[in-house]
């Protein structure tokens, strides 16, 4: 309840801070939900799928900041979400490898929609950073899917971590859809939400993960 409290209290303070234009709180705050899911995850059973998601949180607290940061570290910023992605993709291997066509699809359409959008709004050098990072958010979406049906993984487990991983690659779409495609209103909040959601349901896929077998 405790890491509950701080991810709230967080996440309002650094909403108000975008509502208001106070960026120093915003710089402040916006770890505070993050840093609250890596100690709620401790109590997760202690295994290599707990450890890689730690792992991805921790790469994504420091994407965070530096996107957050008052300066231009935009690319870092990818390159430490290209990480965490690929530190959950590891996560979600470690429970299942099956190549599991079905659930490529979705993933591949997913990635594939937003890069053609961010490319026809030209990206200039950051077309080979940003086809790494569609290709990607693809991938880790594709293994998230895959655990859906897997024998051993609950289903609670398999959805939690699916839907996380398609509101973090929603939130990863819409920061570049916002940069380089149109600005919108109300983007700051719709990102940060999407993202935040994505997070905890990722986190929340690595308690009750084994399936429950029945006699």
């Amino acid at each position: 309840m405790r890491w509950l409290i701080l991810a709230v209290l967080g996440a309002g303070a650094f909403l108000y801070g975008v509502a208001n234009g106070l960026p120093w709180l915003c710089l402040l705050s916006k770890p505070l939900p993050v840093i609250a899911l890596l100690l709620w995850l401790r109590s997760a059973p202690a295994d290599s799928y707990r450890r890689w998601l730690s792992i991805g949180l921790l790469l994504s607290l420091a994407g965070d900041m530096l996107l957050q940061w008052p300066a231009d570290l935009f690319v870092f910023g990818l390159g430490a979400f290209l990480l965490a992605h690929l530190a959950y993709m590891v996560a979600y291997l470690s429970d299942n490898r099956r190549l599991a066509p079905l659930a490529l699809l979705p993933a591949a359409l997913a990635g594939a929609t937003t890069f053609s959008l961010l490319v026809s709004a030209g990206l200039g050098p950051l077309l080979i950073p940003v086809t790494l990072y569609a290709l990607t958010i693809s991938a880790m979406l594709w293994r998230a899917l895959a655990r859906i049906g897997t024998p051993g993984i609950s289903a609670r487990s398999a959805w939690l971590a699916a839907v996380g991983a398609a509101l973090f690659v929603l939130s990863d779409s819409l920061i570049g859809i916002n940069r380089f495609v149109s600005p919108f209103a109300g983007a700051h909040y719709a990102i940060i939400l999407t993202y935040w959601f994505g997070q905890w349901g990722i986190a929340a896929s690595a308690f009750s993960r084994r399936a429950t077998i029945t006699s």
